[in-house]
C-alpha cells in the first residue's frame, strides 16, 4: 500500500493574497489550526497537486509560527511563500515577479561583532532556497510573468521599507531585489525543518521609486500575478 504524496504548503500573509489561491483550489476544505486569527488554512487541489494554503498574518513572528505548524502538521513536499513584496532594486518595476533564491534579514545588524549585514549571530549569512525548486519556480515565472521576473536575494524584517529606509538598505544589500515582512522567517523555518523552500512574490510597491516610475499596483492585481505563478509551479510539480 503506497502513501499519498506529500502536499505543497503555500504561505501568504494577508487574506487578499490568499484569495486568488483559494479561487484556484479544487474540492477545497477548511482546516482547523491551533493558531489564533487571522491564521486560516484551506486544502484542495492546485493544478492537480494536493495543496494547503495558509494565511499567516503579517510579520516575522506570524510567518514563523504558521510555517512551523504547517510543516509539522502536514509534512509538505515543499513550502512556497506567495503574495506581494516591495521592490528594492532600482530596476525592478511594479508587477515584477520575484523568484526568491536567497534570503536575509533587512534590519538585523550585528556587524559590530563581525557578522555580515542581515546575519543573525549563530545563523548563516544567507538562507537559501532549494536549487531545484528555484529552477522550477523560475520556469513557472518565465511561462506566466507578463510584467517580467527576477531571481535572487529577498530581504524581510519587521519594518515597512519606505523611501528613507530604502537607500541605506540598497547600500547594505546591493544585490537585494525586494523587501517584505515574512519571507526570510518562512525560509529560515523551512530550512530548520529540512523542507525545500522557494518564494514567488510580486512587487506591489517600489521602495523609493525614481522619478517617472509607476510606484504602486493594487494588492488584488499583484496577488493574482503571484497566484498564477504558484499555480504554474504546482502544475510542474505534478508532472
Amino acid at each position: 500500500m503506497t502513501s499519498a504524496p506529500a502536499p505543497l504548503l503555500v504561505l501568504a500573509a494577508m487574506p487578499e493574497e490568499s484569495a486568488p489561491l483559494h479561487a484556484r483550489l479544487v474540492a477545497a476544505e477548511e482546516l482547523t489550526t491551533p493558531l489564533a486569527a487571522p491564521v486560516t488554512a484551506r486544502r484542495g487541489l492546485l493544478s492537480g497537486q494536493d495543496t494547503i494554503v495558509v494565511t499567516t498574518g503579517i510579520g516575522v513572528a506570524a510567518a514563523a509560527a504558521a510555517a512551523t505548524w504547517g510543516i509539522l502538521a502536514h509534512r509538505p513536499r515543499a513550502v512556497v511563500s506567495a503574495g506581494s513584496c516591495g521592490g528594492l532594486a532600482a530596476d525592478v518595476e511594479v508587477g515584477t515577479l520575484i523568484v526568491g533564491e536567497e534570503f536575509t534579514w533587512s534590519i538585523a545588524d550585528a556587524t559590530a561583532f563581525g557578522y555580515a549585514p542581515g546575519q543573525v549571530p549563530g545563523g548563516p549569512e544567507r538562507h537559501r532556497a532549494d536549487p531545484a525548486l528555484v529552477d522550477a519556480a523560475e520556469s513557472a515565472a518565465r511561462a506566466v510573468a507578463a510584467r517580467g521576473w527576477r531571481r535572487g536575494l529577498m530581504l524581510a524584517g519587521d519594518a515597512f521599507v519606505t523611501a528613507p529606509l530604502a537607500e541605506p538598505m540598497r547600500v547594505r544589500f546591493p544585490a537585494a531585489l525586494s523587501a517584505d515582512m515574512e519571507t526570510t522567517a518562512s525560509a529560515r523555518t523551512a530550512e530548520a525543518l529540512a523542507v525545500p523552500f522557494v518564494a514567488l512574490r510580486a512587487v506591489s510597491d517600489l521602495c523609493g521609486p525614481a522619478a517617472g516610475q509607476q510606484f504602486h499596483l493594487e494588492i488584488d492585481v499583484v496577488a493574482e500575478i503571484s497566484a498564477t505563478a504558484v499555480e504554474a509551479l504546482a502544475a510542474g510539480l505534478s508532472d
